[in-house]
This record gives structure tokens, C-alpha cells and sequence, in this order.
């Protein structure tokens, strides 16, 4: 991951935008270390602040990973929620990505954070991103059996395979974006939509 979000400071910033600051850097150091090796000395000493400063804001370190976790989470089930509807099967892909770009566009870490392997099921943010990611996943799950349907395949086992198929993709693609910042959200909407059209040209 090649970008970094812009440090804190210590003064003159009000309390909200200290806040986002702070879930800015935590989100790039969860992301990077994971839930396990992230530090709450590494995120103060990246944010430019004080460990106090940060635990008066957020309480203890599970606090202020589980606010990275709403952050991320809530803001992606709303938009890949609102591109499902009245969308056709073989557009549905290109406009769900392009939702997931635009969810992400200012704060491109947060899907790692979201789908964090290290992150212990039994913790708060666990239990929030097992929630989020079900939501995701249901919705993933869904387009895949109305993309078959629309070709008259409702076998289980191709349902089953182009839902992996379609989780692996997302990841790949967030992460590839992640890899090169210079693309904006626009740019890797109208990108999936090429390669989708491509490979879907018969």
C-alpha cells in the first residue's frame, strides 16, 4: 500500500476532524500490521499526537479499532446495497465495483481492515465486521444466483463457484487499486466496466 493519510497535528484542528484524522492513520496501520500488530504507540507516533490524546478520544485501542471498522463497514453495505436495485444481471458487477470505488474513495484502507485475517472473531470490531462482511457476502451471494438465473442455470455448485470467483475478484481489485493510488474511483469504475464488457463479448 503506497499511500498515507496526512498526519494530526496538535493544534487548531476541531475535535471531528481530529477524530477522522486519527481513524485515518489507525485505518493505515490496521490495514498494514493487521488487528494483531497494530500499535497504539506506531498510530500516535504517525499521527503526530499523544497515546493519550487518543485513548480520551476513543476510550482503549478496541474502541478505536471498532470505530475503523464502522467506518469502513457501514458506508459499503449502504452503497452496494443501493447499487443492487434496478440494475440489470449483466450490469449488476461493473456498478457494484463501482459502488465499492466510490465507498472507498477517501479512505482506500478500509477494506483490509474490514476483511482483516489476524482480527480475532471474539473481539467488539470482530463481531461488527463478521456483520458487515455476512451483509457483503449475502449481497455478493445474491447477484451470483441472479446472473445465472438470467441464463437459466440454477445449478448450486455454479452458484457456489462464481460467488468465490466474484469475492476473490473484489479483493483483487481493491487491493491492485490500493497498489496504485494514482487511479481515482472513476477511473477503476470505468476500468471493471471495460474488462467486464471484454470478457463478456461473445
Amino acid at each position: 500500500m503506497k499511500s498515507e493519510p496526512a498526519v494530526a497535528g496538535t493544534k487548531g484542528v476541531p475535535r471531528g476532524e481530529r477524530e477522522q484524522q486519527i481513524l485515518d492513520v489507525a485505518a493505515a496501520e490496521f490495514a498494514s500490521r493487521g488487528f494483531t500488530g497494530a500499535s497504539m504507540a506506531s498510530i500516535a507516533e504517525r499521527a503526530g499526537i499523544s497515546k493519550p490524546l487518543i485513548y480520551s478520544y476513543f476510550g482503549s485501542r478496541d474502541q478505536l479499532h471498532l470505530a475503523c471498522i464502522r467506518r469502513a463497514g457501514e458506508p459499503l453495505v449502504a452503497a452496494v446495497a443501493a447499487a443492487q436495485t434496478d440494475v440489470p444481471a449483466g450490469a449488476r458487477a461493473a456498478r457494484t465495483m463501482a459502488a465499492i470505488f466510490a465507498a472507498l474513495a477517501e479512505h482506500r484502507f478500509d477494506w483490509a481492515v474490514l476483511y482483516d485475517p489476524t482480527l480475532p472473531s471474539d473481539t467488539i470490531s470482530g463481531a461488527a465486521a463478521h456483520d458487515y462482511r455476512k451483509a457483503l457476502n449475502g449481497m455478493g451471494a445474491a447477484g451470483a444466483t441472479e446472473v445465472l438465473a438470467a441464463e437459466q442455470n440454477t445449478d448450486p455448485d455454479d452458484r457456489s463457484l462464481l460467488t468465490h470467483i466474484w469475492f476473490g475478484t473484489v479483493s483483487a481489485v481493491v487491493r491492485w487499486w490500493q497498489d496504485h493510488p494514482e487511479h481515482t474511483a472513476d477511473d477503476m469504475a470505468k476500468r471493471c466496466e471495460r474488462i467486464f464488457s471484454a470478457l463478456t463479448t461473445r
